[in-house]
């Protein structure tokens, strides 16, 4: 994702639990601010996730304006993760964010394939 290689320093919040994907810029910065007590203009990308789990949202701050991501997979679901208290967040590894936005498990991918021998 382009977002990530811009800056070493940006991080990625996923908003645990459902998000109400009607929920457009201003609803989804109100929410970082009250419910994952965040700075949504901190320059960080913060995502949400839908009940269906096929839709996610992004919010990130560019310097100039809010921008608001959207990603929905046509078969499969996002691996969310998964906190006790409501309004906690996770922080992923870029890594690990590019593995959630391709729908791949991102807590233990697999290695699908291995070479046999060298050469």
């Amino acid at each position: 994702m382009m977002l990530l290689s811009s800056s070493a320093n940006v991080r990625v919040h996923i908003a645990a639990g459902v998000t109400d994907m009607r929920k457009g810029l201003d609803g989804l910065a109100m929410l970082v601010q009250s419910v994952l007590r965040a700075d949504p203009f901190s320059g960080h990308l913060f995502a949400f996730r839908g009940r269906k789990a096929n839709l996610v949202k992004i919010l990130f701050w560019d310097g100039n304006g809010l921008c608001l991501f959207t990603e929905r997979l046509d078969q499969g679901s996002f691996v969310w993760p998964q906190v006790d208290d409501r309004g906690g967040r996770v922080v992923l590894s870029a890594a690990q964010f590019s593995l959630l936005i391709e729908g791949i498990d991102w807590r233990g991918p697999e290695q699908v394939w291995r070479p046999s021998a060298a050469g």
